[in-house]
């Protein structure tokens, strides 16, 4: 948990982690009484932390049916592509030499990614090349673009769940991470800035396709 932040403001980070993580899907409940005592909150506690995760695009009230997580929309993804190319190829252009630290912490994420593909867990595959991502928008040093691009990868991470063959969709990010990787660890930024405008385009291209189908 990050220090300082209301108990609405943990349960709120908790649930994006949970939508991050696939363990929450476009169109789940999020039953007030059901969190008030998985979180020991009181309502007014756990409707504070929905209307933030709302604020942030990843739920929305339905009338008669409650708060539910979101389904994203095929006009909503351009957008989040627009924020993709803005953060990541920035971090990548404008970031110092890749620091042990740094690069261990994307190498995990790729190792982790790994793992998942071999369980052949796609959906954990997601979350982990997602997080992939994460560590490059960190490479700002930004902890606002961080906080804002954790709430983008949230949204993604709905998108994808609108393929009808995880495995189909999610099986070439691996190898384009790993090259990026490679790339900004061997502090070859153009190439690594060519790689990831690349990569944005074809997940951009077939993300809009998801939505596509009858």
């Amino acid at each position: 948990m990050k220090l300082n932040l209301s108990l609405a403001d943990q349960i709120a980070l908790e649930l994006r982690a949970d939508i991050i993580g696939g363990r929450l899907l476009p169109g789940m409940p999020l039953i007030e009484a059901d969190l008030v005592k998985a979180y020991d909150a009181s309502r007014n506690t756990i409707r504070e932390a929905l209307h933030r995760l709302g604020q942030e695009g990843l739920t929305r009230y339905v009338r008669n049916k409650g708060v539910m997580v979101r389904r994203m929309e095929r006009e909503e993804v351009r957008d989040l592509f627009v924020v993709r190319r803005t953060l990541e190829l920035q971090a990548v252009a404008q970031s110092g030499r890749v620091t042990n630290d740094q690069s261990e912490r994307m190498q995990n994420a790729i190792d982790a990614t790994t793992f998942a593909r071999e369980r052949e867990d796609w959906r954990a595959v997601a979350t982990h090349s997602l997080l992939f991502h994460q560590q490059i928008v960190g490479l700002m040093h930004s902890p606002l673009f961080d906080e804002f691009f954790a709430q983008i990868i949230a949204q993604l991470r709905l998108v994808f769940c609108a393929a009808p063959d995880e495995q189909r969709f999610q099986t070439p990010w691996l190898e384009r991470d790993r090259e990026i990787y490679t790339l900004l660890a061997g502090d070859n930024k153009p190439a690594a800035s060519e790689a990831m405008s690349l990569y944005l385009d074809e997940s951009e291209r077939l993300s809009l396709a998801l939505f596509d189908h009858p």
